[in-house]
């Protein structure tokens, strides 16, 4: 069994992360598995590029951003069969598709002669531009008229009907299995156009032996955080974007008591939060970008909690990383959230856009010791029992062999 999957980059960002967790998980149980990239920042012989695109490639592309239609002129993208990886593969499993190196009109040629699963990473293989929709439901009905242009990836002009659309006519010509990590994603791709393919749940899994809960005290001391202080933990890729929330944290925070402040330490990850910290009054400690999975196991371990103010995700990778530490979380009922953070089990669960409830959470955890006992136990055995990464990988395994007895052509679709 040979897997080729074909992403956005290897290791740098969520889906490249979760893609590649899965791809060691695959290797580690004798599967060819090998990774096609729009962006190659690690080193091996299982990892490829995909084609440059050229002068006029690129030229075209910015002459089709002008009228809304992203990544249609990236025509490098139809290369990829002649690449040796896929020429070897016996199955391919798309990832994320959206940032700027592949063009979805290929998907059908790429399908024709082999068969392909379609991890979601969000919602954008079914909406007419945005990864996130938040409350707007267009994408049901054909999109167009976008009460969202700047949502990322962002449009020039609203042709969102026009891509919804052609998104749709290839999908009739495609060979697909679709694959959702979070019941909601799965509920919203059972309404969406995809619905014409089957849609399996598999969430992504975590190395619990990477993720695993350490010595508190030896990990606060490693950091260098002084003794008696109350710890909250704060990451994402960047603060600074509207959807993961860096204006209500700073609002939550705002809001809690001075005499908690001065007891508590900010211990951040990513980027955008040493100026949210600063303008909350709260001392800090930044990280910043860290991908060594031992370093974030032991910035877990010596948290107290983990907050995170998102407006809309998916499955989010550092809730999983936190709960396998046996950190408790605070964050926003939206998206596939609350499949993770459950409330009196392993976090609070606050209201979307509500940071006053936020603060309430991360205050009612911090006062309850008996309560953050119970739910980092809690943490700890929801990450065993149904994120490990050995699971995953065994369903996507079971998923490959239901798929490749069954290889065929598919035919044209009236839509």
């Amino acid at each position: 069994m040979n897997i080729l999957h074909v992403n956005q980059s290897d290791i740098s960002g969520g889906a490249a992360i979760a893609c590649d967790r899965l791809h060691q998980g695959l290797l580690a149980q004798g599967i060819d598995s090998r990774l096609l990239v729009g962006s190659v920042e690690s080193n091996g012989d299982r990892v490829a590029a995909v084609a440059k695109r050229s002068y006029l490639e690129s030229w075209l592309t910015s002459i089709a951003r002008r009228f809304g239609m992203n990544y249609v002129a990236i025509v490098s993208t139809f290369k990829i069969s002649g690449h040796p990886f896929y020429q070897h593969a016996d199955l391919l499993n798309f990832h994320n598709l959206h940032p700027g190196y592949f063009n979805y009109l290929a998907i059908s040629s790429l399908t024709k002669n082999k068969p392909a699963v379609y991890t979601l990473h969000d919602m954008w293989s079914f909406t007419g531009h945005c990864a996130y929709s938040y409350d707007c439901e267009r994408w049901k009905i054909g999109c167009g008229k976008c009460p969202y242009p700047n949502i990322y990836p962002a449009i020039q002009t609203d042709n969102t009907h026009l891509e919804w659309k052609l998104k749709n006519w290839i999908y009739s010509y495609s060979n697909l299995s679709v694959v959702a990590p979070s019941r909601w994603l799965t509920q919203q791709a059972k309404h969406s156009m995809l619905n014409r393919f089957p849609i399996h749940y598999i969430p992504n899994g975590i190395d619990t032996q990477a993720y695993q809960p350490l010595d508190r005290q030896q990990c606060r001391s490693l950091l260098g955080i002084p003794p008696g202080k109350k710890v909250l933990m704060i990451g994402a890729t960047s603060l600074t974007a509207r959807r993961k929330g860096g204006a209500l944290l700073l609002e939550a925070l705002a809001s809690l008591p001075s005499s908690l402040k001065m007891k508590m330490v900010l211990l951040l990850l990513g980027r955008g939060g040493k100026a949210i910290a600063s303008a909350a009054g709260i001392a800090a400690l930044d990280l910043g970008y860290v991908s060594s999975d031992r370093l974030k196991s032991i910035a877990y371990s010596a948290t107290d909690l983990f907050i995170y103010p998102t407006r809309a995700d998916n499955l989010p990778l550092m809730l999983q990383e936190s709960m396998a530490c046996g950190t408790p979380i605070v964050s926003f009922k939206v998206g596939g959230v609350p499949e993770l953070v459950r409330p009196d089990v392993s976090g609070y669960l606050a209201q979307p856009e509500d940071s006053y409830d936020l603060c309430n959470g991360i205050m009612q955890l911090l006062e309850d010791e008996f309560l953050w006992k119970k739910m980092s136990q809690n943490c700890r055995q929801i990450a065993l029992t149904e994120y490990s990464l050995e699971l995953q990988t065994q369903r996507y395994i079971e998923l490959y062999s239901q798929i490749l007895p069954n290889r065929r052509a598919i035919a044209p679709q009236d839509n």
